[in-house]
């Protein structure tokens, strides 16, 4: 009788035991190391923001047949737009479309949310100032601090809840 070549069950079995092992280690980094992406895109998107927000305050746009300013952006959407040429004080392209509408609850940037507000100033008029909020769509998964900025373009950042001016600034 001839003796048939293959492997046997329990060369099989340690086989699929080693890769079910390497898998266990090499998944929770990989899903660390997304998370660690998703952060650093959020950080870097909030800081475009702010950037596009100074160009957007010191820029004179035309409202009602006169040149003037008008503070910075009523809403975030403003700083993207569609067509921009020339551009207007609602559609800027200062920022891609993408990131001038991941303030909705369909459609995040790299796993983050932006709640943008303008502060208005007190006797009505331009906007004064702005705050800008970057939330993880799924905390846990998608991201793990919740970002803050204002116009005074420092990043905040809070581990557990929305971050506010109050909390610790990005290092």
């Amino acid at each position: 009788m001839k003796k048939q070549k293959g492997f046997s069950l329990i060369e099989l079995l340690i086989v699929v035991a080693i890769i079910l092992i390497i898998a266990a280690i090499a998944i929770p980094n990989l899903l660390r190391a997304k998370i660690a992406a998703n952060e650093a895109s959020a950080v870097g998107s909030m800081r475009t923001i702010v950037t596009a927000e100074v160009a957007y305050n010191s820029a004179g746009w035309t409202v009602s047949g006169s040149t003037t300013q008008i503070g910075f952006s009523a809403n975030l959407s403003d700083l993207g737009g569609g067509t921009c040429n020339p551009p207007t004080a609602t559609a800027t392209c200062y920022i891609d479309q993408v990131l001038a509408s991941a303030n909705s609850a369909s459609s995040p940037k790299s796993g983050y949310f932006f709640s943008y507000s303008p502060v208005a100033a007190s006797g009505g008029g331009s906007n004064i100032g702005f705050t800008l909020n970057g939330n993880p769509a799924a905390p846990g998964q998608t991201g793990n601090r919740y970002f803050f900025a204002d116009a005074s373009g420092v990043i905040r950042f809070n581990p557990s809840a929305s971050a506010t001016v109050s909390d610790n600034p990005l290092q």
